[in-house]
């Protein structure tokens, strides 16, 4: 397949995933859970307005980003069967903690 016809069938694909947003604050996600519909993509939109880098990691979802200080990342997710999914922030994985409910 050519590079660009495989562009082109995933441009409108990505375009129709839903918003969602996570804030991180005081090294910790906000909210700490998030539902989203089961078997839709998402695309996941974190904003950092700590001073100090964070990493957004999830076994559970195979992602890792890391967040800049006054930062923001976009990580698509999904589409996923129900159930819950784990993240934490590494670099303060005492108070950053969460999950992505699926139902």
């Amino acid at each position: 397949m050519k590079l660009g016809l495989f562009i082109a069938l995933l441009v409108p694909f990505a375009a129709h995933a839903a918003d969602y947003f996570l804030v991180i604050n005081d090294h910790q996600f906000h909210p700490a859970e998030l539902t989203i519909p089961s078997g839709t993509k998402i695309r996941l939109m974190i904003e950092n307005q700590d001073a100090s880098p964070e990493e957004f990691d999830s076994h559970a979802l195979n992602r890792e980003k890391v967040i800049a200080g006054y930062g923001a990342a976009m990580i698509y997710i999904g589409p996923l069967s129900p159930g819950r999914y784990s993240f934490s922030g590494e670099f303060h994985a005492a108070t950053a903690q969460g999950a992505i409910v699926a139902q």
